[in-house]
This record gives C-alpha cells, structure tokens and sequence, in this order.
C-alpha cells in the first residue's frame, strides 16, 4: 500500500477488511526439522545489525545481507562470503523470496516498517530493532500483518530476556509492593537540538544516499545524518524517546500488564519542526486505564536533562538510578534498571522473601526467536505485545509535537480532541516506497 495519498480511512478499511484472516505458517518453514538452520536475510549489518548478524551467523545461515552502503557490504562479505549482497532490500526480497525463511532488520527507525512490512506479506519471519516502527499507522500495520500471516515476530529489546526483567516482573504481579498505581521512567539520552544544514557536501563513493532516505522525503546528503546522528531528526526518528523508551518502558508493560495510554501529554522545549528536541529532554505523561482487577497507571517518562529532576518520592531514602523504572505501589516502592533491582522501605523489606520463579529463564535472545520461527512457538516481545509498546512510545513525541494532551481512542487510532496530531500518526512516503 502506497502511504501517498492514504488517509485515517483507508487505513482503517483496510485493517477491519483482514480482521480476523490467519494463515499457516510458510511450509518450507513449518516442514523443516529441527536440527536444519534457517535461512536468514540481514537489512542492516552494521552497527546495531552486527549483533543481528553475529547471532544469525552463530546460530543459523545467514544467505543474504542489505546495506546502502557497500563499504559496509565489503566488510560483511569478509566474513560471509557466501551471502548475497545487496544495496536495496526491495530487490533482496523479490529475488530471494524463496530462499530465505527469516528476516531481520537494523536499519534507522524510518525504513523499518516498508522493510518489515514487505518481508511479512512475503511469509517470512521477522525481527526488527526498536522502535518497531516510525510512526504508529506503521506499528499497528506490521503487527497485523503478522497476526495476519501467523509469522513469528521479535522486537529487538536485548534486555527482555534478561534475568533481572523477569524476576521484577514477578514481584510486581506477586504484589510484592501492593497495587501499583504510578510509575517513573527515566534516561539521561537526549539527541536533537539541532540545525538543518545548509551545506550540501558530495555523497561518499559507495554510499546510495537515495536508498537510505528510502520513503522520507528528498534532502541533501549531510554527514550530519548518518551513522547514528539521524536519531537527532524527527524525518528519520525520535530522539531519546524513541532510543530507549522501548527498553525500559517495556518492564512496566510487562509487569503491569499495560497496552493503550487513553491520555498522552508531553512538554520540553519549544518545539523545531526539524529536530527531536535535543539534551533538555522532555516529560511525558501518560494514563492507563484499569485492566481486569488492576488500578489504573499514571507512567511518566523523563529524558535528557529532564531525567535529572527530582523525581523519587520523599521519606524512602531512595537512590535513583542513572537510568531506570520506578514502581509505586500502595504498600512500597520498587526500583529496577536493566541488572539490579531495590525494594523500598529498605528496613520493611530486609527479610522479603522473593514469590517463586514464574517466567522461566531465557535461552537467549536471539535464541528465542530463532526456536520458535523453528517450532512454530511464540516469543514474549513479538509484534502483537511490541507494537502496543511503540505505539506508546511514538506517541510521546505526537503529543509533544501537537503541544496538547491527547485523547486517544485506539480503536478508531485517532486523538479525538487534536486533528492536527493525523500529521504525526502517519507520514506519506515517497514514490517507490510502500508499506
């Protein structure tokens, strides 16, 4: 589907006309045994896809990678040289549809959903970086489509198969500090708070500037743009918000059982309708309904110098994190980041005895995934859980881009009060590119 011209309605059309549709999993995939690897494709083998691409290549067989960048491609081929490159993964797809099962994609944030989204209605299983998306159309799009096609699916969230996620999960569903009714999540990341450049510097020799634009819009190259610094532009990501708020909001997802914020409001500095806001960082809040006998949840994110701000609750003693998430709950508080873990009062819960093991200690992330693409099995992160996840996520930055608090209704994927936030919620591509 070309994003063009396409609007809320179609959108919506489109997703009730295939609700409820399932399909089996590939045969070539469902037939295959146990001891025979898979046969993986790899968009984006360089930095964060070199974990991708090490796993893919430790544990199965990797047949193909993707980069716009063939320096990247030659470094690659050095060590799989029996992989097929490529520059375009529109190409890879189509003429390897049949000789890949898997595939994963590294690529920055505004090219994951056309890549993803492609390899999905082709029947390939898929993991992809976070955010899962850049806008949310393109969240509940990708997570449909694989509902749809009944593929397995991984976000790359490394720190979900940690052991110290599992076991906080765990205390908080054990009622360990009581119902929890608040909780604070903050990073010190911020990157934005920049100026478009006016230069227009020659491309690199072997950079396809063209391709690694993809569906945003046409702008010079810059070095300013890549690797990594495109997290500081609203056209290619989301700033701090969207580099980790994946991470770490996704233990309280997990733990407290979350999906759909109904309200969203976000402040920082004023806004630039070119850069993500930058080091100041922003505040973003966000209300969850009751969900079964849960409370509802106010969450809090804080980002940049905003994650510097006061933020733990008098009378504890509590010393916060650099980064991390804080649960209050009616009889204590607990605070986590990705390897340690407090309960609070410390003299209140120096003889707690923690709930027995429920979530069973990870095989490994990527381990994970590749079992249940072979077993037909489920991962905990797939799109279904992932995609209400980043929807959340990129929200923050709607809400903040709007300069009001939203009202949402995720049915209808509309903020019922802002008609100005469809400009954030879906971003038209550019010819060639489709969803």
């Amino acid at each position: 589907m070309s994003l063009s011209h396409l609007t809320r309605r179609d959108f919506l059309r489109s997703s009730a006309a295939a609700a409820g549709v399932a399909f089996a999993v590939p045969a070539y995939v469902q037939a295959k045994s146990r001891g025979e690897k898979l046969r993986v494709a790899v968009i984006g083998p360089r930095g964060r896809g070199a974990a991708q691409l090490e796993a893919a290549g430790r544990l199965e067989h990797v047949v193909a990678v993707c980069d716009i960048d063939q320096r990247n491609l030659a470094d690659v081929a050095k060590a799989f040289p029996k992989a097929k490159p490529y520059v375009d993964f529109r190409t890879m797809l189509g003429e390897m549809e049949k000789s890949i099962d898997v595939v994963m994609v590294s690529t920055p944030d505004h090219t994951h959903a056309p890549a993803t989204a492609m390899a999905l209605r082709m029947g390939k299983h898929c993991y992809c970086e976070k955010p899962l998306t850049h806008t949310v159309y393109e969240a509940r799009t990708v997570a449909r489509l694989a509902k749809e096609k009944n593929l397995v699916t991984q976000l790359g969230t490394q720190i979900h198969a940690g052991d110290n996620y599992r076991r906080v999960v765990e205390l908080i569903q054990a009622g360990a500090i009581g119902p929890v009714r608040e909780v604070r999540v903050w990073c010190t990341a911020g990157y934005g708070g920049v100026k478009r450049p006016t230069e227009t510097p020659p491309v690199p020799k072997g950079l396809h500037w063209d391709l690694w634009l993809g569906p945003a819009p046409y702008r010079p190259y810059h070095p300013c743009y890549l690797p990594f610094t495109w997290r500081n532009w609203w056209a290619f990501g989301t700033g701090g918000l969207g580099d980790f708020g994946c991470h770490l909001m996704d233990l309280a997802f997990w733990a407290l059982k979350l999906r759909y914020p109904t309200t969203i409001e976000a402040s920082g500095p004023p806004v630039d309708p070119e850069s993500c806001p930058g080091p100041h960082g922003l505040v973003v809040k966000y209300e969850y309904p009751a969900r079964g006998d849960l409370p509802p949840v106010k969450l809090t994110w804080y980002d940049g110098h905003m994650a510097e701000a006061p933020q733990m609750p008098p009378g504890f003693g509590i010393k916060p994190f650099k980064m991390g998430v804080l649960f209050i709950g009616k009889d204590g508080v607990l605070q986590a980041d990705y390897g340690s873990r407090k309960l609070y009062p410390i003299e209140k819960f120096k003889d707690f005895k923690a709930p027995p093991q429920t979530i069973p200690q990870s095989i490994g992330h990527h381990q994970e995934f590749f079992k249940a693409c072979k077993d037909g099995g489920t991962t905990t992160c797939n799109f279904d859980y992932s995609g209400a996840l980043t929807e959340a996520v990129l929200l923050g930055a709607v809400a903040y881009r709007t300069g009001k608090k939203l009202h949402w209704d995720p049915q209808k994927l509309i903020a019922t009060n802002c008609p100005e936030a469809e400009a954030y919620l879906l971003h038209p591509y550019r010819p060639g590119w489709t969803l």
